[in-house]
C-alpha cells in the first residue's frame, strides 16, 4: 500500500489545479495545515431537509463504495455516521468531513489507477471551508483525488480518503444556508457583513457565535474590528433557545471589555444571529452571571447604508435625483448640483451627506464640498473618482492597477498599494460603510472584478488595501463596477449578444441577469438593492433581480451614490 505522505502530495497538487482564489488560503478539500480551534458541537438533526442516504450495500464492489460514500455526504446526522459506515475501521474516526465542502458540477468520473486504488476527478464550482467561508470558483477547473480501498470481513472498505465533503448545487443549497457575523468598522458606525455557510442543523446558533468570537475572514482583518476580548468563547460550548430568546453565555474573557464594549458585543451578537429564524432575541451572560448594560438608545451601528431611491444624475447640464416615471431631475441643493454641473463632468460620485462629490472630468479628478471645487488629480487616463465616508477621495489610474491614490480634505495625497494582477484598471469604488474597496480589471484573460479590505492608520487616513479577492465578473469587454449594497457588487461587459450582468454575493454565490438591448455605458447601485444600467442611448434601466425596466430617465452621466 502507498504511503499517506504521497496520497497528500497528489491530492494537493490536484487541488491546486482548481485555480480558485479562496477568501483564505485553505484549499478546497485541506489536508495539511493547522485547524482553528473551536467548541465542541453537538451534531443535532436538521433543521430543513432530513437527507438520509444509502448505507454500503453487501457485496459492493470499489466503484459503488466510492459513489456510494460521496453520496452519504448529504447525511450529517450523528456526525456522518452513514458515511463512516464505507470507511474502514482504522480510518472511520480519522476522516474529518467538516474540514471543507467541494461543489461539483455535474457527475464525477471514477478511474482506476491500481487494484487497489480509484481516483475520482470532478469540476469544481465553488468550495467551502471550515471556517464556512464560501469560494467561487472564477473558472470551473477539473481536480481529481485519490482513494485508497481495503477489505474487512470480505468486503471493500476505504482506508484513506481526502478530509471533506462533495456535494451537487442542489444538495449544498438544502444542507448548507448562509450566515452574516458582523464586525464594526473602526468607527463604530457601520456593522459589516463577514458571510459563512454552515450547516442547517438546530445547532447552527453554536456554529455562528463560535465563527464570530474567532474573529473576521483573514481578508478582512484591518479594516474591521471585534469588540469580543481576544480568548473569549462559549463557556457552555453551546447557544442555547428558549422561546424564541438565545442565551449565549461568554467564558470569563469576556469580563475584561469595558461596558461600552460589552454593549457593542451584544449588538454583535444579536445582528450575528438575527439570520436563525427561530431566534428572536439574544441574552448574553458572563460564566452564568447575568451583567446589566445600558440601552443604546436607538443610537445602533448602520446595518446595510441604504441610499435615495431615484437615480443620481446629470442630464443636460443640471445635476440631481431622477424620478422614475417622469425623469423630472430634482437639482441638488446647497450649491452642489451647480457645482457639478459647471465641471461638465464624466463621472459623478456622491456622498451620504449630499455635501459632497468625486467628479471626474477631462481635466482630471475634482471634490466638491457645497460650492467649493478643488482639482486633486490632473493626471491622463483616470477612472472614475470614489469616496470614503471619512472624507477621502480615491482615484485610480487606467494603466496602473498596482496603486491608487486617496486625497484627504485639503488635497493631500496618501499613495495605496494594491495587490492586484496587472492589467487595464476598468473602474474603483469604495463600498458605503468605507471599509472595503472593489476593482474591475480588463486583463489578456478576461475581466477581472476583485474585492479588498481597506487599511487604515490611527488617522483614520488609508495606508494599505490588504488581499486582492477574486469574485465572479461579467464577461465581454468590461464596463464597470459597482456596489449593490453591503454584501452584493455587480459588474457589466458588453458582449455581441448585448449586455452582460452579473451579481455576485462576497462569500456567496453568484446570478447572471436578463440581457437588456443595446450597450451598456455604465452601472450603478441603487435604492433598496436594485441596480442601475445606462445605456448608450442615454436611457437608465432598473433591475431589483430580475427583467430590466424602463425608468423614463434619461442621463448624460450615471452617478454613484455613497
Amino acid at each position: 500500500m502507498r504511503s499517506r505522505p504521497r496520497f497528500r502530495r497528489v491530492l494537493a497538487a490536484a487541488l491546486a489545479a482548481l485555480g480558485v482564489l479562496a477568501l483564505t488560503a485553505c484549499a478546497a478539500i485541506p489536508v495539511d495545515g493547522g485547524v482553528r480551534t473551536g467548541q465542541t458541537i453537538k451534531d443535532e438533526s436538521l433543521s430543513g431537509v432530513d437527507f438520509r442516504p444509502a448505507k454500503p450495500i453487501t457485496g459492493a464492489d470499489q466503484t459503488a463504495i466510492l459513489r456510494g460514500f460521496v453520496a452519504a455526504a448529504t447525511g450529517a446526522q450523528d456526525n456522518y455516521a452513514i458515511a463512516r459506515q464505507f470507511l474502514a475501521s482504522g480510518f472511520a474516526e480519522q476522516w474529518n468531513p467538516r474540514q471543507g465542502v467541494t461543489i461539483r458540477d455535474g457527475s464525477g468520473t471514477v478511474e482506476r489507477a491500481d487494484d487497489r486504488e480509484l481516483t475520482y476527478t470532478l469540476t469544481a464550482s465553488a468550495t467551502v471551508d471550515a471556517e464556512g467561508e464560501y469560494t467561487q470558483a472564477v473558472r470551473p477547473t477539473s481536480s481529481t483525488l485519490t482513494f485508497q480501498f481495503v477489505r474487512e470481513d470480505g468486503e471493500w472498505r476505504i482506508a484513506y480518503a481526502p478530509d471533506g465533503i462533495i456535494l451537487s448545487p442542489v444538495s449544498f443549497a438544502s444542507v448548507f444556508q448562509p450566515h452574516a457575523l458582523y464586525f464594526y468598522d473602526p468607527t463604530y458606525r457601520f456593522l459589516v457583513p463577514d458571510q459563512r455557510w454552515f450547516l442547517a442543523r438546530s445547532s447552527t446558533s453554536t456554529r455562528i457565535a463560535s465563527a464570530l468570537l474567532a474573529g473576521p475572514a483573514d481578508w478582512l482583518k484591518g479594516a474591521v474590528v471585534s469588540s469580543f476580548p481576544e480568548g473569549t468563547q462559549l463557556s457552555l460550548n453551546a447557544v442555547t433557545i428558549d422561546s424564541g430568546t438565545a442565551l449565549v453565555d461568554l467564558s470569563s474573557d469576556a469580563l475584561r471589555a469595558s461596558t461600552v464594549d460589552k454593549v457593542r458585543m451584544r449588538e454583535q451578537m444579536s445582528k450575528s444571529l438575527a439570520s436563525v429564524a427561530t431566534i428572536s432575541s439574544v441574552t448574553m451572560t458572563f460564566e452564568g452571571t447575568t451583567v446589566a448594560l445600558p440601552d443604546t438608545g436607538g443610537a445602533d451601528a448602520q446595518v446595510n447604508p441604504d441610499v435615495d431611491p431615484r437615480p443620481l444624475v446629470e442630464d443636460d447640464g443640471t445635476v440631481g435625483y431622477a424620478a422614475t416615471g417622469t425623469g423630472d431631475v430634482a437639482e441638488l441643493g446647497s450649491g452642489v448640483g451647480d457645482a457639478i454641473a459647471r465641471l461638465d463632468p464624466t463621472s459623478i460620485a456622491l456622498s451620504a451627506s449630499g455635501t459632497t462629490a468625486a467628479v471626474g472630468n477631462r481635466d482630471g479628478a475634482v471634490v466638491v464640498r457645497g460650492d467649493d471645487r478643488l482639482r486633486v488629480d490632473a493626471r491622463e487616463d483616470l477612472v472614475a473618482p470614489t469616496l470614503d465616508d471619512l472624507g477621502f477621495v480615491w482615484v485610480g489610474q487606467r494603466s496602473d492597477t498596482r496603486r491608487v491614490t486617496a486625497y484627504g480634505l485639503g488635497g493631500d495625497p496618501h499613495q495605496v498599494a494594491t495587490s492586484l494582477p496587472r492589467g487595464d484598471l476598468v473602474s474603483f469604488q469604495l463600498s458605503r460603510d468605507s471599509t472595503r474597496a472593489l476593482a474591475l480589471i480588463e486583463t489578456g484573460d478576461g475581466p477581472g472584478l476583485y474585492v479588498m479590505a481597506v487599511i487604515r492608520g490611527s488617522d483614520r487616513a488609508p495606508t494599505a488595501l490588504g488581499p486582492a479577492v477574486r469574485v465572479q465578473a461579467a464577461t465581454g469587454n468590461a464596463v464597470g463596477a459597482t456596489w449593490v449594497d453591503d454584501t452584493d457588487v455587480a459588474s457589466v461587459g458588453q458582449t455581441a449578444a448585448g449586455p452582460n450582468v452579473v451579481r455576485t454575493t462576497i462569500g456567496g454565490k453568484s446570478s447572471t441577469l436578463p440581457r437588456p438591448d443595446g450597450r451598456a455605458t455604465a452601472i450603478s447601485g441603487g435604492g433598496g438593492g436594485a441596480l442601475l444600467l445606462r445605456m448608450s442611448d442615454g436611457s437608465v434601466l432598473q433591475s431589483t433581480g430580475g427583467a430590466w425596466d424602463t425608468t423614463l430617465v434619461t442621463a448624460d452621466v450615471l452617478g454613484v451614490q455613497r
